[in-house]
C-alpha cells in the first residue's frame, strides 16, 4: 500500500507541468478560434494548478510524526530517572503549620 502511494504521488508531479502547457494551449486556442479571450479564460489556470495540488496532497505519503527533541538533564540530576526537588520538601527540622483559625481539636470536625 506504501509503494502504491508513492508511485500515484511521483505520477503527479511528473504530470504537472504537462498538464499545465496543454491548459495555457488550449487557452491560447480559444482566444483565436473562438470569441473567449484570453483575459476571459485565464481562471482555468488556477483552477487546473489547485486540482493538480489537492491531487498532489491527496497522494503524498504520510509524513512521520516526529518528536519534539528531548532536552538534556540538567546538570546534577541522574540521566536514567527522575529527581526530587529540594524545594518541594519542607525544610528540615520544622513542622507543618498548623490551622489556628479552626478551633477544633485532632478528632476531626463535627
Amino acid at each position: 500500500m506504501n509503494g502504491n502511494t508513492s508511485s500515484s504521488y511521483q505520477i503527479i508531479r511528473a504530470i504537472r507541468g504537462p498538464i499545465t502547457l496543454i491548459t495555457l494551449g488550449v487557452l491560447f486556442a480559444l482566444q483565436n478560434f473562438t470569441r473567449f479571450g484570453f483575459d476571459q479564460t485565464w481562471p482555468v489556470l488556477l483552477i487546473v494548478f489547485g486540482l493538480l495540488s489537492l491531487m498532489q496532497r491527496g497522494a503524498a505519503p504520510p509524513r512521520a510524526a516526529q518528536m519534539p527533541p528531548v532536552p538534556p538533564p540538567p546538570r546534577g540530576y541522574a540521566s536514567t530517572g527522575y529527581a526530587q526537588s529540594t524545594y518541594a520538601q519542607p525544610p528540615a527540622g520544622s513542622t507543618p503549620p498548623s490551622s489556628s483559625s479552626s478551633g477544633s481539636s485532632q478528632g476531626g470536625s463535627v
